[in-house]
């Protein structure tokens, strides 16, 4: 056994004390223990509270503080509730990616009403109670961990928005739809009511500026917070500009988006699902930053850095009083160094790039943190009683480290989920190993980091050059800077630790999917002349659920999903979200068929020009789950090659898009969960 060590990290004088409760009026209220003090230097007191308006509410009982500005969940992280429950036997960490729906108590079977902890506002006196999901009971209940909201998360789909298979109600029409409030959706708007459009922009957070503030200052541009204060502020002035703030849209189509918004009234907040007419759309969504695949990965303590950073710069919300953070891309060192200054201790930094430069790297060493470049990440455990967490590292010393917390950064994948729910198509682009937008969709454009731009200055000027490509005018070229890597070295592939037999399992995503890699049999169980297939999924494209772009880009890097298919996988599973896969099948009294011309928008197209709408009936009674791909025959496995997809459940079956070629009561084979189910098609009125 390895011996845990300190590491030796940088340590600022007040590293070791303790974080103190928040000043004033706070005091009288129940402590919040992960609470950064009101004069944190760089930001992070959080700009979104007011420490003189403190407030309490209920949380499935349990009475949380926080202040006004808090949403439900910075206020549950600030109280210390870390866990949202257990996943196979495994805590997974409470983040902004990974949360469950809540509801006011009062309105806590309607799922119209349905809430999202990291978007609602926390409200003084109000009562939320978890929406859908199954909660410990009894002795188990009253023997859980504080830090836990002790939620069973075994159960298909426990981290599903009931909102998605509500109908929209009608709420406005406009020429110009942006989605996403960052800069490039703030530079998109500006142009577009210049340009004589109305223009609504809407914003899935309570604030306008996106994550700039990560990323730092390139030469010539101004600091993250003067770019988007001005941006904000010429919105603001423009008469044409309508922002629907706390509005995330969730399916899209050319001319019409559909949306969740929340909506507050004194001592109330309720979900309203809307839809926007917009003759022209721009998807400005940004990027996702991408998890490091390693057993533990997400465990509660371990956190993505824009995460951690938002909850800092926003909240003033900090896990623990020391960390570790593991990268392969160099933002990651910048928010090591703000922590450091915050008073946060940080032990190292684990580099998976072997080799790499950038200022914030200089800038890091000079702050005096240990560095371990061509390090990954192994296993992460918990220690004393999850107090803590022990880092097993992955590199020639193999050591062990013991922190607080870790923070961790994969990479960056564009926000490409409703660019394929539109209809768009993507490729893998290897050399940045990532999922690319690819041709054009009529009245919808993309901009930013979505579009694939680096710089806060491309970004800006992509909102421009995204109008004028709907409105068809000439398009000036995008100045989107790329520092020599010589002087910074480009994010690494995805940090990926080898899979291991036992201990915590590892995640493809940090959001709500909870799609586990699959794991070796362990070693003791195998013979040499006997091999014994992993455990899990071997081929992603069959996963029974709708995939995230993250876990369609980490199924790549595992060869999971070839790559030259990753295109076709992520246009028809991540477009799967607005087809009601969460939904269980419909009883027979209640099924009607599918008109032959529903075809959905995103696979129009995919199988030929007159694919056709049929019933799919397997050989034995079973059901199919959407998404399962459709063959001719069991000689082949690639996606590339299939005839058809399943869309939905029938009473009998399934319903399925086939290709034209393929006659009714033609036999089939359905590839699901990495087995061949023979089937028939049918025509749908029989």
């Amino acid at each position: 056994m390895v011996r845990p060590t300190s590491g030796q990290p940088h340590q600022p004088a007040n590293a070791r004390r303790r974080i103190p409760v928040a000043a004033g009026r706070a005091r009288c209220m129940r402590p919040q223990i992960n609470r950064l003090p009101e004069n944190a230097p760089k930001g992070f007191a959080g700009t979104a509270i007011d420490r003189n308006r403190p407030l309490r509410f209920r949380l499935d009982g349990r009475i949380v503080s926080g202040f006004a500005g808090d949403t439900v969940l910075s206020a549950a992280l600030a109280a210390g509730i870390d866990t949202v429950g257990q996943h196979r036997d495994s805590p997974i960490g409470l983040t902004s990616r990974a949360h469950p729906a809540i509801s006011h108590a009062s309105l806590a079977n309607d799922p119209q009403f349905a809430l999202p902890m990291a978007r609602t506002p926390a409200q003084d006196g109000a009562e939320f109670v978890t929406f859908g999901v199954e909660r410990s009971r009894g002795m188990a209940r009253l023997f859980q961990p504080g830090r836990t909201l002790g939620l069973k998360l075994d159960a298909a789909h426990p981290l599903s928005r009931p909102w998605r298979t509500i109908p929209g109600a009608a709420e406005t029409t406009t020429d110009l739809l942006v989605i996403g409030g960052g800069v490039a959706g703030l530079s998109a708007a500006l142009a577009g009511a210049r340009a004589g459009l109305t223009v609504t922009l809407v914003e899935a957070r309570g604030f306008l500026g996106g994550h700039s503030g990560l990323f730092g200052t390139q030469e010539g541009e101004d600091a993250p917070e003067v770019s988007m204060a001005r941006l904000s502020a010429e919105v603001e002035r423009e008469a044409a500009i309508t922002v629907l703030t706390a509005t995330q849209v969730f399916s899209i189509r050319p001319g019409l988006a559909r949306a969740h918004r929340i909506e507050t009234a004194p001592g109330t907040s309720r979900g309203r699902v809307i839809d926007i007419a917009a003759a022209r759309i721009i998807i400005a969504t940004g990027a996702l930053e991408r998890l490091p695949i390693f057993a533990g990965n997400r465990l509660p303590g371990v956190t993505g850095c824009l995460d951690a950073y938002e909850l800092a710069a926003r909240y003033g919300v900090w896990t623990g009083q020391r960390a570790i953070v593991a990268t392969g891309s160099s933002p990651a060192y910048r928010l090591a160094m703000l922590a450091s200054d915050a008073g946060i201790g940080i032990d190292r930094i684990l580099e998976a790039r072997p080799e790499s430069a950038s200022r914030f790297i200089a800038f890091s060493r000079a702050y005096g943190i240990v560095q371990s470049p061509g390090t990954v990440v192994a296993s992460v455990g918990t220690v004393r009683g999850g107090g803590l967490l022990a880092v097993h590292t992955q590199n020639r010393q193999g050591s062990t480290l013991v922190t607080d917390r870790l923070l961790v950064c994969g990479g960056w994948q564009p926000d490409l989920t409703l660019w394929h729910i539109a209809g768009g198509a993507s490729a893998w682009d290897a050399d940045r190993g990532r999922l690319a937008a690819q041709g054009d969709i009529d009245s919808i454009a993309l901009a930013g980091s979505a579009a694939g731009y680096f710089t806060r200055r491309g970004c800006i000027q992509s909102g421009a050059d995204a109008v004028d490509q709907l409105l068809g005018r000439e398009r000036r070229p995008v100045d989107d800077p790329i520092i020599d890597p010589l002087h910074e070295t480009p994010d690494g592939p995805l940090a990926i630790a080898a899979p291991a037999a036992e201990g915590a399992p590892s995640y493809l995503d940090a959001g709500i999917g909870l799609l586990q890699c699959p794991a070796e049999v362990p070693r003791k169980n195998r013979l040499a002349f006997w091999r014994t297939a992993p455990r899990g999924l071997t081929m992603l494209s069959e996963a029974p659920q709708a995939l995230a772009v993250n876990e369609v880009a980490a199924g790549v890097d595992l060869a999971l999903i070839p790559a030259d298919a990753a295109g076709i996988v992520a246009q028809e599973r991540v477009a799967s979200v607005p087809l009601s896969v969460e939904q269980g099948p419909p009883s027979p009294d209640s099924w009607t068929p599918i008109e032959t011309t529903e075809i959905p928008a995103f696979l129009i197209g995919r199988y030929g020009p007159e694919a056709k709408i049929l019933r799919i009936i397997p050989e034995e009674a079973r059901i199919l789950e959407p998404g399962a791909l459709i063959f001719p025959n069991t000689d082949t496995r690639h996606p590339d090659q299939s005839i058809g997809v399943i869309l939905r459940h029938h009473s009998a079956g399934a319903v399925g898009i086939v290709a034209a070629k393929i006659a009714t009561e033609y036999p089939v084979t359905v590839r699901e969960q990495g087995q061949f189910v023979r089937a028939q098609t049918a025509p749908l009125d029989t």
